[in-house]
């Protein structure tokens, strides 16, 4: 037998049953991505738009519209003061492993921690960003508390003097869709060309007026590449953002 000419043509056997394997990987992963995105909730105008734009969307859409309602709540940032020392470090790398274990290991230090949710688009320069929760699900994003790390250790915090009010008596109403809101900023020109939407999320946004009670609204957070924000609110459809914090025409 002519072990070199076998050799060879076990070779091109692996190298072609690599090249069959690769490519059902990838029509598998081009699959999932299109299931996952389910750009079919997009009118045919919206992806017009984005095809002229060059607009691309990274993140899924989700597809809830929950009943919710307007908050009311007290928050005073003045009120916040300077960062509290924490007794005991805590390493850096439990914000990216489990949550729950960074809970655990902040419990006696920072209170309720478990009512706050890590918002990652919104990390600082040594500061890690946590939103309050509305009923234990809806980020609210007026709000933060911040845990600030040097060395890889968190080494302190400044939690916010914040009392959302009970809605048990105010009136819920279903919130209007993500890929709605989404092809009402894609189509009126508030994405700029060749943007990428990173991240979708439902949560509570107003306009801060710095009263003694605030109010907030649904609203659907589209995070884009370059780090900007735009909100469209879940209720009446008005789109803002916070570098202005004024409703955009």
């Amino acid at each position: 037998m002519d072990w070199g000419r076998a050799k060879n043509v076990l070779i091109y056997a692996f190298l072609l049953l690599n090249m069959v394997l690769g490519y059902q990987l990838w029509i598998d992963y081009r699959e999932q991505i299109g299931s996952s995105l389910d750009f079919t909730s997009l009118s045919e105008s919206t992806q017009r738009v984005m095809e002229e734009n060059r607009i691309q969307v990274l993140s899924p859409i989700p597809p809830e519209t929950p009943q919710l309602p307007k908050i009311a709540y007290t928050y005073s940032v003045g009120a916040q003061g300077k960062p509290v020392k924490l007794n005991q470090p805590v390493d850096t790398k439990l914000i990216y492993s489990d949550q729950k274990e960074l809970q655990t290991a902040l419990a006696g230090q920072i209170p309720n921690l478990n009512q706050f949710r890590h918002d990652p688009l919104s990390d600082k320069e040594n500061a890690f960003v946590f939103r309050p929760l509305v009923n234990g699900e809806w980020p609210l994003f007026n709000v933060e508390l911040e845990l600030f790390y040097e060395s890889q250790k968190i080494e302190y915090y400044r939690k916010p003097v914040l009392e959302i009010q009970s809605t048990s008596e105010v009136e819920e109403q279903k919130v209007l869709s993500a890929s709605k809101a989404l092809g009402t900023i894609i189509e009126r020109n508030f994405i700029p060309p060749k943007s990428v939407v990173k991240d979708i999320q439902l949560g509570y946004y107003g306009q801060m007026f710095n009263t003694d009670v605030e109010l907030a609204a649904p609203a659907w957070r589209f995070t884009l590449d370059n780090g900007e924000m735009i909100y469209v609110q879940g209720i009446s459809g008005d789109v803002f953002t916070p570098k202005t914090d004024k409703i955009k025409e």
